[in-house]
């Protein structure tokens, strides 16, 4: 039997111990918080996203950084095997759009309890509050670990769990990492993703809090469409977020790592073709003719909205209808249909939902997640440098790369 040591009592820790118990190895899982599955908790807003209900080859295409190292990980254990085992659980599940996956309670709590149910049956031993210091290694063997408070643990295999750098409230502050690079892997620059953006306008945070639903996006980069999608959005003190912008900023983080800045534009009525959006805005300034264009346009937006569009749509509030030109009223239509404002950075570490970057895939070994430099070591989950758009897919970049390692252990002599 195969004394197998994981760090990490996240998504990816826990299906790999599971996965590699039921294969006959014994199995330690060292996890420094006094409970499982923290940053699972609260994924999804508590409802837990756990994957994205489609064939692989959509699974691959949303994936934004090296797609193709994961193609023997999700041909080998894909959404499918993962609902399926979390149906054996006793967790029933539904889909939703976008064909998104939850538990049908909505409860986040309940897909942990359901893996926590099959660690016990395989007789997983769980240590908490038990914080690794060191991956230790000999003539390029993993041999084991060394604890915080100075335990030394033997081991055949040990496969590191630790998660990213994103919501380090829930102990994901970069330990995996540091591992990685002491034991001679390279680690890749690490920024925050899935993640609001901040802007420059000052525009924006006077509109804080409003939503706005089935609108389109666009990011340039100069000339070049680095982004564009339809969806939702909201307005904050620093910048926009929602689910629009979380998915822009999987796209858009290399560029502002670098201190790019890029220009975003929002077609505020995309169901409207610039005619048709002009033949509305004539059909207001007839109606009101004889009044200032102030007291018009309020109907067309939020009331939020509707100041900072006086400002910046290049028509006196004050002006009276029937003064407007038409040069000044497809302006104003132009503004409408690309609603301008500047991206500079993303939001921070705490509030992303996963970290761009990590431990470098050449070092590991695609169809097993084993080290390519250090025998019998293993990297899951988000310390890999693999990262997705939402919608489930990052869980199941945790639960197939833990598959993998999990099978490849057990099946070693």
């Amino acid at each position: 039997m195969n004394k197998v040591i994981i760090v990490g009592g996240g998504a990816a820790g826990m299906l790999c111990s599971i996965i590699a118990a039921r294969n006959g190895c014994e199995v330690f899982l060292y996890e420094k918080n006094e409970k499982l599955g923290k940053k699972l908790y609260i994924t999804g807003k508590g409802r837990c996203n756990v994957t994205n209900n489609c064939e692989v080859e959509d699974l691959l295409r949303a994936v934004m950084t090296n797609s193709k190292f994961l193609y023997s990980a999700f041909y080998t254990f894909n959404s499918q095997d993962m609902m399926a085992l979390l149906e054996e659980t006793g967790v029933p599940l539904k889909t939703e759009r976008g064909n998104r996956v939850f538990p049908q309670s909505d409860r986040s709590s309940d897909i942990i309890r359901g893996l926590e149910r099959l660690m016990k049956k395989y007789g997983v031993h769980v240590r908490f509050r038990s914080e690794v210091r060191e991956i230790l290694t000999k003539d390029g063997t993993a041999t084991g670990i060394s604890l915080a408070d100075g335990e030394v643990q033997n081991a055949d295999a040990v496969v590191v769990a630790t998660g990213g750098l994103s919501y380090p409230t829930t102990g994901s502050t970069g330990d995996g990492y540091r591992f990685a690079r002491e034991t001679g892997h390279q680690v890749t620059d690490c920024i925050p993703s899935l993640v609001s953006l901040k802007v420059k306008e000052d525009y924006i945070p006077r509109m804080t809090g409003l939503s706005l639903k089935n609108v389109e996006l666009t990011v340039r980069r100069g000339k070049k469409i680095l982004y564009r999608d339809f969806g939702e959005m909201m307005f904050t003190h620093t910048g926009v977020t929602g689910p629009l912008i979380l998915s822009a900023s999987a796209k858009l983080g290399k560029y502002l790592a670098k201190g790019e800045e890029l220009s975003a534009f929002i077609d505020l009525k995309p169901a409207l073709s610039p005619e048709q959006l002009d033949e509305r805005i004539l059909r207001e300034f007839e109606n009101g003719k004889n009044k200032q264009f102030k007291n018009v346009i309020g109907v067309l937006f939020p009331s939020s909205l509707t100041p900072v569009m006086l400002e910046i749509g290049g028509i006196p509030g004050d002006k009276v209808i029937h003064e407007i030109s038409r040069e000044e009223r497809l302006a104003f239509g132009t503004v409408v249909k690309n609603f301008p404002f500047t991206i500079t950075e993303p939001g921070e570490f705490k509030e992303a939902v996963i970290t761009q970057g990590g431990v470098s895939v050449k070092d590991i070994n695609p169809g097993s997640m084993e080290s390519k430099k250090i025998k019998n070591l293993y990297f899951t989950g988000e310390v890999l440098d693999l990262d997705a758009v939402t919608g489930g897919y990052n869980l199941q970049i945790a639960w197939s790369t833990a598959y993998l390692a999990a099978i490849d252990i057990s099946e070693k002599e």
